[in-house]
């Protein structure tokens, strides 16, 4: 499910095997990743930006600030939601929130800069050349 409405975005998701975690061994249930969870705020944001943006560019995140507040077993669904704030200049800024069936399990803030595809890929290409 993915709804935008008033520069809201919401997006639902699936704790599988893939983005869990499983440091407290074999007694306790996997549960979401808290880099997972960034993964999935952070792209819904990108996605909450894309009608604002021109053809030929692109936003990529610049900060994240989230408060990872429960744990979210594996097989239970998420709900992201993303919220712009603010546009100024090149800057996007979001409140983000995370919800499982029981309950906010996130929220905090993130950042994305808009940037022309082109010149970040050159800026790439540049590095790259460096390295040889």
């Amino acid at each position: 499910m993915n709804k935008i409405k008033n520069n809201i975005l919401q997006k639902d998701y699936l704790v599988t095997e893939e983005v869990t975690i499983k440091f407290m061994g074999p007694e306790v249930i996997p549960v979401l990743s808290t880099p997972a969870l960034i993964m999935w705020l952070e792209m819904a944001s990108r996605e909450a930006a894309q009608p604002l943006l021109d053809s030929g560019e692109e936003t990529v995140g610049i900060n994240v600030q989230v408060k990872h507040l429960a744990p979210t077993p594996l097989g239970i669904k998420v709900r992201v939601k993303t919220k712009i704030v603010t546009v100024d200049g090149r800057r996007f800024c979001f409140t983000v929130e995370a919800f499982d069936e029981f309950g906010k399990i996130a929220e905090g803030s993130h950042e994305r800069v808009r940037v022309l595809v082109s010149k970040f890929a050159k800026s790439l290409e540049s590095k790259v050349s460096r390295r040889e």
